[in-house]
């Protein structure tokens, strides 16, 4: 079978938690099928659209180039080059993991060329402009609020406000501009969500949502959770260079995993401890958490460790640490370091919202908190450091939807993909 994954992403130039799993998926179904990837990348000394190419054995990656582009969401040209693509790869079957910062345009190509499309939900893009119900609040004093649902002026007004022209005189326009805009972009994305055949969430509480809220078909959409390699998660017996109990948090610096949060939080607990923090370093973000640190006048008990290689994760992260903790300030739907932890066996802190709280339960295999509330993380903190043999207990326990507490692992999980493929497939040749 010949597979084309279509990714906004891939590692090592971009290393959030979907690109790692198209990654996984794409090295496990090269063992026995055709692999392409379509990806992105943002070389700023190279046209916009120019398509690069690049083989390893049974995968070839085709990057394309697009670093100047913001809000956009459907590309002419970008489209034009996918297709003549497809002309050449002539795939059997599309497996999309996200558009942003590609195309919508994308999924009408596919469907042109009568090649079915398999879509996993890894965030809310398709039906929030942004991505995540997290507002941007452009000058209010609360900012980044999580937002309950989508509406066209309400979208203009609580996220896209920076990009009024801060006149008063023309507020009225600027609104009416950015939510007919708005209104516009859905229409697109509710009409591409029609043209796909079948769409994976990784979490019941994503499923639900895009059901409920979006209107996707019952009939078209399948919960299943990630699959992992779990031939480099593995317990590790190593010993702790620290021997305090540390906290560590592993992602990027950015405001909507609530890594300030956590900072915060971690430097009111009472409790000696330390903390560990893991990701590439985001510019001002991470300059201006460091900044947060020195000022309390605490920053020997946080280390800022740097970015890692996912392989190296257990011999190099969870081996150092007693504790993980996800603060995301946003609905994560099924946090992969969750995952890894669990796999480890390492217990986990994280908030009681979205999937979150789906793969992690309060005092069964992690300590859950209050959503986006400091002082209750802190609590939790505290307790794991004064409870250290009980969190132990929690951490073995480890995923909580198999027998032995294993995580998903990929080779299982891509025979439940290549399952969905064949059915897909025959599905569209009956229709067809």
């Amino acid at each position: 079978m010949h597979i084309l994954k279509i990714i906004h992403g891939y590692p090592q130039k971009y290393n959030a938690g979907s690109e790692v799993y198209s990654q996984s998926i794409c090295n496990e179904l090269s063992k026995k099928h055709t692999i392409s990837i379509f990806t992105r990348e943002e070389n700023t000394f190279e046209k916009d659209f120019h398509i690069r190419e690049i083989s390893e054995s049974n995968k070839t990656i085709y990057y394309l180039n697009i670093p100047r582009e913001k809000d956009g969401y459907r590309h002419n040209k970008l489209d034009e080059e996918f297709q003549r693509l497809i002309e050449n790869l002539r795939p059997d079957i599309a497996h999309i993991g996200h558009l942003n910062h590609l195309s919508t345009g994308l999924v009408d190509i596919l469907n042109q060329n009568n090649i079915p499309i398999v879509f996993t939900l890894h965030d809310f893009w398709l039906m929030c402009p942004r991505g995540q119900f997290l507002q941007t609040n452009f000058g209010n004093e609360n900012f980044y609020q999580l937002c309950d649902s989508q509406e066209n002026s309400k979208c203009a007004l609580n996220c896209y406000k920076g990009l009024f022209s801060g006149i008063d005189e023309d507020f009225e326009r600027d609104l009416k501009y950015w939510s007919s805009w708005i209104h516009t972009r859905m229409l697109e994305t509710k009409s591409i969500s029609r043209k796909v055949n079948l769409f994976i969430a990784p979490s019941t509480y994503l499923m639900n949502r895009f059901i409920n809220e979006f209107g996707i078909d019952r009939n078209k959409i399948i919960y299943l959770d990630y699959g992992f390699p779990l031939h480099y998660l593995k317990p590790n017996k190593k010993k702790k260079t620290n021997p305090k109990f540390t906290f560590g948090y592993i992602g990027t610096h950015i405001p909507a995993k609530g890594v300030h949060l956590l900072i915060e939080a971690f430097l009111t607990i009472t409790s000696d401890a330390a903390l560990k923090i893991w990701g590439r370093e985001n510019g001002q973000n991470t300059s201006s958490l460091k900044e947060l640190v020195e000022k309390s006048g605490k920053q020997s008990r946080i280390e800022w460790m740097g970015e890692y290689i996912n392989t190296n994760i257990a011999d190099l992260v969870f081996s150092e640490v007693d504790c993980i903790v996800v603060p995301s300030i946003w609905g994560e739907n099924s946090p992969l370091v969750i995952h890894e932890a669990q796999a480890c066996h390492i217990p986990v802190i994280t908030a009681n919202y979205g999937g979150m709280s789906e793969y992690v339960q309060h005092e069964v295999n992690g300590l859950l908190f209050d959503h986006r509330n400091t002082m209750d993380l802190a609590e939790k903190m505290n307790y794991a450091v004064q409870n250290q043999e009980w969190m132990k207990v929690l951490g073995q326990r480890g995923y909580l939807f198999s027998e032995n507490g294993n995580v998903p692992n990929i080779e299982n999980h891509c025979i439940e993909l290549e399952k969905i493929y064949n059915r897909t497939l025959d599905e569209f040749n009956e229709s067809t």
